[in-house]
């Protein structure tokens, strides 16, 4: 084989995985996708395809497979719409009888029949010498919202798809509820309160909660609270948990168990002077110490859980009814029993451990037990926080991560489901010139719709569950991801597909049934399909004003549409003090982040950016005019926002006090204590600041001139 036509059938073998053979970058340059780039992906993807030499072969029997796939495992109807289903057939059967059989969700059953001869043929194909033709299949009936089985059987051969049928668009609120909200927004680790510990708590986010209610707001936002690994192995980072269904134990209010009252062996450790003097010294320090305060959390929650496990009580039923109503908490209790016996990661356990047999000989009881004792704990605080939430007319606004952490429960209990020998990161841009890679795996595309999306269906109940508000990390990920193999440079990455519609549905079909609006983080370099599909899916968009500052210096500040979350920044920018004197700039180069050129390249564009913006207040009357100084105009750029159609707006607490440091800087590695830093002031502190509450009174205030206005149909700015 020559190489022309080996790259050809690579790049045609590629299209039909889903792989782009190039994209473009940044700079609207073409990028094409190596050969060994194309092949390491190919492999993960199932392909059999050691070299170029395999393509054509692969090519062949990847066309088979396609065509002999009586009907997609995954089909979406969009609610009203018929159901239509396309069959793929040999033509030897194309007149045969087709009978199909529907399992409705909530279990009723339905039986069709259909004549191929009647069925028209739409399209054709000759593979490896069959010829193969395409007919549609019409259900007559009319299907409700959820997900249906459907079987579909000729001439000895069976398949089934998973029809959802969902609502066009996601749940937005009606324009009759007159829902202009705003919120604050706080890493929950960074919330101390005098009453808690050294870290935020499940209970504190509750008092953040009712006193933003107080002031008016309807949103408390913070960063993803998930199953972490923050004892050996250790990942503090939020958007690498665990498990993107089980809730953190970290923050887990001690105080509040109901043990605690009874057990006089953690009463006594709590009340020890070692106990408290490390407890102080935690507290005083500015940065969370994950590992050292879950240490001690843990020797307090481990007597408190023995205690339990002694003697039968009404919570012992009560914790075995929760095991017994979720396997899934009892087998994430033994996978991390497991893992803290061995002190390896599951990719290095023996086979039958790997593959998913546990024996109650692969760990110590005393752990299972504090892992299942921890989260049943968790979903009780989890629940009690978002019950008082909703009585205070307040949302939490949860954020799910992208990814799980490769070593995680996630990803050992569903293997087939992720493409293990590759990881998701980004392609080089103007800032990583590398590129970045993310660690964790990406999902397979082909293996997610074959199982039925049951993982997205459960990890999204599972903070639908509680979640006013649901942020989308890197909504792009509907429609691709950028693929790095194993041992090669974020730089030799390629994007693979997937079925946005497919996920749209299912975001939608969820999002109503709980009632939650959904906001699609579409920040960065999105392709040009993707905020079309959100708004089409009502999907809200982020509308953050340090991007839109960026993208538009002649105008210094773009619109803010109707249906977006609209903030300062998030929690990857700078606080909005250090963005506007350019200290991040310095930060940057000083972490060897950028270099002088490019440094002082931002320096000048910045300067002509901000000279432009604080006209545009000018002229909008939100500030008065050479108004310089920093607060003033963190002030007004909050009061455009404020006064836009946008349904939520948020603050960052941090920026209300003119925070200077950052709580994550990307791509800084150990160089910057990233996800661990604690907020300057307390709770008990911030909310009797002058400066804070000023700020979010006149949040509030124009925020409901908004509301009138809307109600009378009155013009709001844009």
């Amino acid at each position: 084989m020559n190489s022309a036509s080996g790259i050809g059938s690579l790049h045609k073998l590629a299209c039909l995985y889903g792989i782009q053979t190039a994209y473009y970058n940044v700079a609207h340059r073409r990028c094409q996708a190596t050969v060994d780039s194309l092949l390491a992906v190919l492999r993960s993807l199932g392909a059999n395809v050691a070299t170029l030499t395999d393509a054509t072969p692969a090519l062949r029997q990847r066309c088979q497979e396609l065509w002999q796939r009586l009907i997609e495992p995954v089909t979406v109807v969009w609610h009203g719409n018929p159901f239509l289903i396309e069959v793929r057939l040999p033509a030897s059967m194309a007149d045969s009888l087709l009978v199909g059989h529907l399992t409705l969700e909530d279990g009723g059953q339905r039986d069709y029949q259909w004549r191929g001869a009647d069925l028209a043929v739409t399209s054709g194909v000759e593979i490896e010498g069959i010829q193969y033709v395409v007919k549609r299949l019409l259900l007559p009936d009319t299907l409700p919202w959820g997900y249906h089985r459907f079987t579909l059987q000729i001439k000895g051969m069976s398949a089934e798809t998973l029809i959802i049928v969902a609502p066009i668009k996601s749940y937005t609120p009606s324009e009759a509820s007159g829902d202009r909200k705003w919120g604050v927004f706080l890493p929950l680790y960074a919330l101390s309160t005098g009453t808690g510990w050294e870290s935020g708590s499940y209970s504190s986010l509750e008092t953040l909660t009712e006193w933003v209610a107080g002031l008016g707001g309807q949103v408390v936002a913070t960063l993803p609270l998930l199953a972490a690994f923050l004892e050996q192995p250790f990942e503090p980072s939020p958007y690498a948990p665990v498990s993107r269904r089980l809730w953190n134990e970290f923050y887990l209010d001690i105080a509040r168990i109901p043990e605690m009252s009874e057990c006089l062996s953690a009463r006594a450790l709590l009340s020890s002077s070692s106990f408290e003097a490390e407890v102080n010294n935690l507290r005083q320090s500015s940065h969370v110490n994950y590992q050292r305060e879950m240490f001690l959390k843990r020797k307090v929650l481990e007597e408190l859980c023995q205690s339990l496990f002694a003697q039968p009580s009404v919570r012992l039923e009560a914790l075995n009814r929760f095991a017994g109503a979720n396997p899934l908490v009892e087998e994430y209790a033994r996978f991390r029993a497991t893992l803290e016996k061995k002190h390896t990661p599951w990719r290095a356990w023996p086979q039958r451990l790997r593959e998913g047999t546990i024996r109650e000989d692969d760990y110590r009881e005393k752990d299972r037990r504090y892992h299942l004792y921890v989260q049943w704990l968790a979903q009780q605080q989890v629940e009690a926080l978002s019950q008082r939430a909703r009585d205070k007319g307040v949302a939490l606004y949860l954020d799910l991560p992208l990814g799980v952490h490769p070593d995680g429960y996630d990803t050992w209990r569903e293997q087939s489901l992720f493409a293990l020998d590759v990881s998701v990161g980004a392609p080089p841009d103007a800032v990583f010139t590398s590129g970045q890679d993310w660690i964790f795996p990406p999902p397979h595309p082909d293996k997610i719709r074959e199982q039925g999306y049951g993982d997205t269906i459960a990890y999204l109940r599972h903070h639908l569950r509680h979640a006013g508000v649901l942020r989308i990390d890197h909504v792009m990920g509907f429609h691709r991801l950028y693929w790095i193999p194993k041992g090669l440079p974020p730089g030799q990455g390629v994007y693979v597909r997937y079925r946005p519609q497919e996920f749209y549905a299912i975001l939608a079909l969820e999002s109503c049934r709980h009632s939650s609006i959904i906001v699609g983080e579409d920040l960065g370099t999105v392709p040009r399909e993707v905020r079309p599909a959100m708004a089409c899916h009502g999907l809200h968009r982020m509308y953050v004003m340090h991007y839109e500052l960026q993208a538009n210096q002649q105008k210094a500040l773009n619109p803010v549409s109707k249906n977006c979350v609209a903030s300062l920044n998030n929690h990857d920018m700078p606080p909005f003090a250090a963005f506007w004197q350019g200290l991040d700039i310095v930060e940057m180069l000083e972490l060897g982040l950028t270099n002088k050129a490019s440094a002082r390249r931002e320096q000048k564009n910045r300067g002509n950016t901000q000279k432009a913006l604080v006209n545009s207040l000018e002229d909008k009357g939100l500030i008065m005019e050479h108004t310089r100084d920093v607060y003033s105009i963190l002030k007004a750029g909050m009061s455009f926002l404020s006064t836009s159609k946008a349904r939520v707006v948020l603050a960052n607490l941090e920026d209300l006090w003119l925070e200077t440091q950052p709580q994550n800087i990307p791509g800084s590695g150990e160089k910057y204590p990233s996800w661990r830093r604690k907020a300057r002031y307390s709770f008990e502190e911030f909310c009797q600041m002058p400066q804070v509450l000023d700020i979010l009174r006149e949040v509030e205030r124009l925020r409901k001139t908004v509301e009138a206005k809307s109600a009378i149909g009155g013009r709001v700015q844009e």
